[in-house]
């Protein structure tokens, strides 16, 4: 038998929504819950790590029509171990609820 084991070299998450206050909304900062992460003491660990929002689109680009937005992890946010995001452009409110992937890169270790 020769099955290769997939490897997953990345956390998955979710976008919850922007930052926002009362009134206010600040979409330059996206809200990811991290899968296994529940506290802010965890947090540590992902800070500086890139983030991929990945999707798909119509139309092709270089022979894909799958598409990605690149983001970091900036900060947590609050204490249940919700961290905060910045994309190189906002992601798209349509995008609420679906999956980002964490990945275990760049390493601070």
């Amino acid at each position: 038998e020769t099955k290769h084991n997939m490897v997953r070299l990345y956390v998955k998450g979710v976008f919850m929504g922007y930052r926002r206050g009362k009134t206010n909304q600040y979409e330059h900062t996206a809200l990811l819950k991290l899968e296994g992460l529940d506290a802010r003491e965890d947090v540590d660990f992902y800070l500086g790590k890139r983030v991929a929002y990945v999707y798909k689109a119509k139309t092709k680009q270089n022979d894909s029509t799958h598409r990605v937005i690149w983001g970091r992890v900036t900060s947590a946010h609050g204490n249940g171990g919700t961290v905060r995001a910045k994309f190189r452009t906002n992601l798209p409110a349509r995008a609420m609820g679906s999956t980002v992937r964490v990945m275990l890169y760049p390493s601070r270790v």
